[in-house]
């Protein structure tokens, strides 16, 4: 019995080590994500029913006056916004009955808005995430500035992707495929993505220019959380005296425009591994669902609160990004729609909307269980 409250309820347990860190993480997230469609939807005059962190019954909550409800509910795994004339949480068009409405809830009401106005209210909850991301990112930046090293090569690993391109100790990195490059970091971040994909190098060798091929191998390394992660790497290293390892320290708004450029490689990193995943060329493993999650939140709270609120950075964006792929109820599928109704002047015919809706869900349910199983069973 004893045994069993430990496991539960101890410094170590999963109630304590793991369940609390994951709604922690995953609360502020959703929250901050409501709230940006919650403001913006206040600005352009739409009333909310409800404000709620997680769904099904609720828990407990409060009405302000202005009549929303703001409450806590049973599942902990997500939350919505409800406004006046919603059928449902998702802000479906489908089944909606203006008639129904009071004159005053009418002008109100979320789908009697004009299209940009829905729009921004959609848009606003995937943009609040990434503005998270970018305020935790400067204020790390601020606090902690930057460890970087100058791209000279210290060595080269045998048999590797740079032997095997002429790389050679001393070289000095000046770009790749294109990209400037200014510290060893930079090579990383660009091979790092780039598993199986040819790239150029050009090298600064002996005062010359010398222009190299290498393909990236996949490897498997430790993060500094413990969590194993699949990247590219052509088999090169620097070290503290060849490459001067120095810190460099960031000024208010050096640290946000140092986050707004973090936070747009993971953008980019993002749109290119799902390219990449598509055509079957990353490892499914490397996507994680809530249980992969709840297990990287048990292991940066161990870590200390400094990595479980970089953790809720990363979480935020991606978040933000997973909301904006053109599949409803996301809320890029709502936008698709709404850029379809901005074009052809008239709103999507709701049988339309019914059928997208349908196939949507599908999706997004058969995508959220493909990575369960993988936390659960594959990976």
């Amino acid at each position: 019995m004893q045994e069993a409250l430990a496991f539960f309820f101890g410094g170590e347990s999963l109630l304590v080590g793991t369940i609390v860190p994951f709604l922690f993480v995953l609360t502020i997230v959703v929250f901050v994500h409501e709230m940006g469609h919650y403001l913006v939807a206040r600005w352009c005059g739409i009333g909310a029913q409800a404000f709620s962190i997680g769904f099904g019954p609720e828990l407990l909550g409060f009405t302000d006056r202005r009549g929303t409800r703001w409450k806590l509910s049973a599942i902990p795994l997500g939350g919505y916004v409800k406004f006046i004339g919603d059928e449902s949480e998702t802000s479906s068009p489908v089944g909606v009955d203006n008639n129904a409405l009071s004159e005053e809830d009418r002008k109100r009401a979320f789908h009697t808005q004009p299209v940009w106005k829905r729009a921004a209210t959609v848009f606003a909850g995937p943009a609040f995430n990434i503005i998270l991301t970018i305020v935790i990112f400067s204020v790390f930046f601020a606090l902690y500035g930057r460890q970087i090293a100058d791209p000279l090569i210290a060595g080269v690993q045998p048999n590797s992707p740079a032997a095997a391109a002429g790389f050679e100790p001393g070289d000095r990195f000046i770009s790749v495929e294109g990209e400037k490059i200014t510290t060893f970091a930079d090579v990383q971040r660009i091979v790092s993505g780039r598993a199986g994909d040819t790239l150029d190098f050009t090298v600064e060798r002996s005062g010359k220019m010398v222009d190299l091929k290498a393909t990236p191998a996949t490897v498997e390394r430790t993060d500094p959380l413990g969590n194993k992660v699949k990247l590219g790497a052509i088999g090169v290293e620097t070290t503290e005296a060849v490459g001067n390892f120095r810190r460099i320290e960031y000024g208010p708004l050096e640290s946000v425009g140092q986050a707004v450029m973090e936070t747009g490689f993971i953008i980019s990193r993002t749109g290119e591994f799902f390219t990449r995943f598509a055509f079957g060329r990353e490892d499914k493993c490397q996507l994680g669902g809530p249980v992969k999650i709840a297990n990287m939140a048990s292991k940066a709270a161990s870590a200390g609160f400094d990595w479980l609120i970089q953790l809720t950075a990363m979480l935020s964006i991606g978040i933000g990004l997973l909301n904006l792929f053109p599949l409803p109820p996301l809320d890029g599928g709502h936008l698709v729609f709404y850029a379809v109704e901005a074009v052809k002047g008239s709103p999507v015919s709701p049988a339309a909307q019914e059928i997208f809706y349908r196939i949507g869900f599908l999706l997004v349910m058969g995508f959220m269980g493909f990575v369960l199983f993988n936390d659960l069973f594959a990976c």
